[in-house]
């Protein structure tokens, strides 16, 4: 099969003919119908990700067609599924608890194992996978692969958005957008926070009720000002420390502050206004994927036009052009995200 192969941090990914991945017993072996590029790619692409290492193929936004089925799999030949990033064993404590996003012998592909920059891709625990509706593109599935059901288990698993709150949204990449968008569908009234003219101006068009210029003043100040005391939920999709700051300072009193951003690297550890948290008695919480059950409570809002996430995919590219994709996560980028669709090119 054809594949983008990171042989060297921060060097063009190199297309090459590997080897067709093997089915696992419990697992799918999938057709890759499309794959979402990610900051967490970027991540491993840098050589920031300690699973990410030379050889490695990214990957872990995707949907596709199953060729092959193991015999414990409940797939057939010629289904179509979404694949969550994480797929857990369904075997261990966390997992009968439902918390499948914390499963001890989770595997995440393009994260330690292939990842679907790839023409195949194999799927290990397939009891994770759900339905792609015919409703839905593949584009678009793929991208609710990590952005948008990360962004609903922020809102609805960890941080209980209640409608008629205030939403501060730190950061508007694919997350960013998933979460203004969610939290609309929810009730909440949105504030976004970048540093691009242009993202924050797609924002309002997509019904936030306030952009925040990060470069022009305290951001915190500013949204404690726009909320008349501060937002109730504000979430961090960024993993740096300015922006993780600016997503505590700008809580009112019990606020709750959700860090869906990556912080790994030279990230992994920062400095935060622990006083802040004190004084106002905030609550802080991580948020990683979503499990695997929890698919169809997002899938009815989208399948009933609750929610559009069609503003989500600015870009379809081919797997070539990968390389260039990741490379534009060094700065500051334009509205919406890419989404590989063409693994022949």
């Amino acid at each position: 099969m054809r594949a983008a192969i990171l042989r060297a941090y921060r060097a063009d990914l190199a297309i090459e003919t590997t080897p067709d991945p093997v089915c696992t017993p419990d697992g799918v072996v999938l057709r890759v119908l499309a794959c979402g590029i990610c900051r967490s790619d970027w991540h491993g692409w840098v050589g920031e990700h300690p699973k990410v290492k030379p050889g490695a193929i990214p990957g872990h936004e995707y949907c596709g067609e199953v060729v092959e089925a193991g015999p414990l799999a409940k797939w057939m030949p010629g289904d179509r599924v979404i694949a969550p990033f994480i797929l857990a064993c369904g075997q261990c404590p966390e997992c009968h608890s439902g918390q499948t996003t914390t499963c001890r012998a989770q595997r995440v592909p393009g994260f330690g194992e292939p990842g679907a920059y790839a023409e195949y891709v194999s799927a290990p625990h397939a009891h994770n996978l759900t339905r792609l509706p015919e409703s839905l593109s593949p584009a678009l599935a793929a991208g609710l692969g990590c952005r948008v059901t990360t962004a609903w288990h922020a809102l609805t698993g960890r941080a209980n958005l209640q409608a008629g709150e205030w939403l501060a949204v730190h950061g508007t990449g694919g997350v960013g957008l998933s979460l203004l968008l969610l939290g609309r569908a929810m009730g909440a009234r949105v504030i976004v926070v970048d540093v691009v003219p242009e993202k924050l101006q797609h924002a309002l068009s997509l019904g936030a009720e306030a952009a925040v210029d990060a470069r022009q003043g305290d951001v915190a100040a500013q949204i404690i000002e726009i909320t008349k005391g501060g937002a109730h939920v504000s979430v961090e999709a960024l993993g740096i420390a300015q922006t993780v700051n600016g997503s505590i300072g700008c809580l009112r009193p019990l606020g709750r502050h959700v860090q869906v951003g990556l912080p790994t690297g030279h990230l992994a550890q920062m400095q935060i206004d622990m006083n802040a948290v004190y004084m106002k008695q905030l609550a802080l919480f991580g948020t990683r994927g979503m499990p695997a059950w929890r698919y169809p409570s997002l899938l009815g809002l989208i399948e009933t036009g609750r929610v559009d996430v069609r503003p989500l995919v600015a870009r379809e590219v081919a797997l070539s052009g990968a390389s260039a994709e990741l490379r534009a996560f060094d700065g500051p980028m334009g509205p919406g995200v890419a989404v590989i669709t063409d693994f022949a090119h």
